[in-house]
């Protein structure tokens, strides 16, 4: 019956062997934990309360799981009778580590089963019943400090179950472990282009040096003109406006005055135009504010304000000559580009109801967005800002 430190020595040379297949996996490693503790014995074993000595071997094959083998015994003396008792347990623990396998804490839990054996010197023969092997099953937990990466101090308590009698026992531990293998830090993901997106999420893998990308790995577009930032020579162009490689409006007659604000967009060539891209002058000869009223980040109005455009509409019908520049304005509150781009969704909003609610010919109507590049009250102040934030209807005629 005496097999237990054969196999205790069968487990060490097992852990001379294991640190070599440990290390070919960032995800394993193997401690060696050699440990003293001190053991409180059922009272129908009849034994005293006695220090305890072994070691462990764990394999730690995840970073939250481990199996260990551990060998411990101990030589107690009886309690209520003369002699004594060499015990020894060799047995297979689970644990479960609770937190990250780099912190310098690790609490676990743990539970296993092993093999016990009582023996001993025993003088009266009326107590030698008490000598047996028997199955034991264990519940508890510990805490693991890691000093370095291959060092460790480990405190442990388990409760044990001896299944052929219905005991129980207690064992309190502490010990030192020394690891084998690698940390379970797995390597960084690889970035060919360093620009933060590993590349197994980079969808534009070749980015030039210091640009910035968005989550994707490509580079930014700020204006959404389809042409990223790091070539975009004109960095605020209105949404939806036709661009060249610069990232620049197109002016198709090249007149000076790119199409989105291009009234005339067929001038002939050398002719003087004014900043409509019309010949001749344009002259605002009335300027309508409209009480027109957005929610918040929208441009969605629906009929609600067919009432306050339709005074514009009346004017316009009244003087068939004219023309009108629906205008968007906005506060400084938020980035400058987003204002103008608001302001111009805002402005044609509007239009679109003049045109397509009002009836006024869209050839008589533009819209266009100035941001917050033409306040007619301090930015400063809730009551300015409030201002700021205004629809005006241009009504305008060519001398």
């Amino acid at each position: 019956m005496k097999i237990m430190l054969p196999l205790a020595v069968a487990t060490l040379g097992a852990a001379i062997a294991l640190p070599t297949l440990a290390q070919e996996s960032v995800d394993q490693k193997v401690y060696l934990s050699p440990f003293a503790g001190y053991q409180l014995f059922d009272d129908k074993r009849d034994l005293s309360e006695t220090g305890t000595f072994g070691f462990g071997l764990e394999y730690r094959f995840q970073p939250n799981w481990a199996a260990e083998v551990v060998y411990s015994r101990a030589d107690a003396d009886r309690k209520h009778n003369a002699g004594s008792s060499d015990f020894e347990e060799l047995r297979l623990d689970g644990l479960y580590y609770i937190g990250n396998f780099n912190e310098a804490w690790n609490p676990y839990l743990a539970a296993g089963a092993g093999h016990a054996d009582f023996g001993g010197s025993i003088p009266d023969p009326q107590t030698a019943g008490t000598d047996h092997d028997e199955t034991r099953v264990n519940v508890g937990g510990g805490v693991r400090y890691n000093v370095s990466d291959s060092i460790s101090l480990r405190a442990d308590i388990r409760e044990f179950h001896g299944i052929d009698e219905s005991t129980f026992d207690t064992v309190a531990s502490l010990g030192i472990s020394v690891g084998f293998g690698r940390s379970t830090t797995p390597p960084a993901p690889e970035d060919s282009d360093n620009d933060g997106v590993p590349d197994t999420r980079d969808q534009c893998p070749g980015t030039a040096a210091g640009v910035s990308v968005d989550a994707n790995g490509c580079e930014r577009d700020g204006d959404d003109d389809g042409v990223v930032d790091s070539r975009d020579q004109c960095p605020n162009t209105p949404m939806g406006a036709e661009v060249n490689s610069r990232g620049c409006e197109l002016d198709s007659d090249n007149d000076g005055i790119v199409n989105s604000k291009d009234r005339c967009p067929n001038t002939s060539a050398g002719a003087t135009v004014d900043e409509a891209g019309c010949e001749g002058i344009e002259e605002t000869i009335e300027t309508i504010e409209l009480s027109v009223k957005f929610p918040t980040e929208s441009a969605v109005i629906g009929n609600t304000y067919d009432d306050e455009i339709r005074r514009v509409a009346d004017f316009m019908n009244e003087y068939p000559e004219t023309s009108v520049e629906i205008a968007g304005h906005s506060d400084s509150l938020g980035e400058a580009g987003y204002n103008q781009q608001l302001s111009q969704q805002r402005a044609q909003a509007v239009a679109d109801r003049l045109i397509d609610a009002l009836g006024i010919d869209s050839d008589r109507v533009r819209a266009v967005g100035y941001g917050e590049a033409e306040p007619m009250a301090s930015n400063e102040t809730a009551a300015g800002r409030a201002q700021n934030r205004r629809v005006e209807a241009r009504i305008q005629v060519r001398r």
